[in-house]
């Protein structure tokens, strides 16, 4: 019985003194690192959705935030992000062989400026791309909102990846 309690006791001040943070987020992001600046994407591509500029940069503030505990500020942010959207297009894939398309690929490309005030090893000017195929049997205004959701969704988790994460 002596022993238990003295294990119980070892035990109880290990795990009271021993303390392990995780997080899942992926970050590393310079503690000097305190705002984040995102300026409004501009849509300079044919044939976009006229509401693709707001909401992808809807879409990578809200990341952000949820993200990160940067605070979000109009502009001189420690971290800057500015950008455009260069192409938006859909394609034929999958030719079959009556030489009609079984898939339509949806192609969003996008310019994006990173500055890192605390640290201009890690700025960079780099274009982003991302697709979505869909059926050929739906015409792309039946499909096309949830084409974009998606594509929003990698465009923004290869931007965030490649400026606060070391992945």
């Amino acid at each position: 019985m002596k022993y238990l309690s003295i294990a119980l006791l070892f035990l109880s001040l290990i795990t009271q003194s021993c303390r392990v943070n995780y997080g899942f987020t992926g970050t590393s992001i310079d503690p000097a690192v305190k705002s984040v600046s995102i300026a409004y994407f501009d849509n300079f591509a044919p044939l976009a959705k006229p509401t693709l500029s707001q909401t992808f940069t809807e879409a990578l503030k809200d990341r952000f935030l949820q993200q990160t505990n940067l605070s979000l500020v109009k502009s001189n942010g420690d971290i800057q992000f500015s950008g455009r959207i260069v192409d938006y297009r859909t394609n034929p894939i999958n030719i079959q062989s009556n030489e009609t398309a079984a898939l339509n690929r949806l192609t969003i490309t996008l310019e994006v400026t990173f500055v890192n005030q605390k640290d201009s090893k890690k700025s960079f000017e780099q274009k982003f791309s991302r697709y979505e195929d869909y059926e050929s049997s739906s015409s792309l205004s039946e499909v096309e909102d949830q084409l974009i959701d998606l594509i929003n969704e990698q465009l923004i988790q290869d931007i965030f990846n490649k400026s606060v994460s070391d992945w």
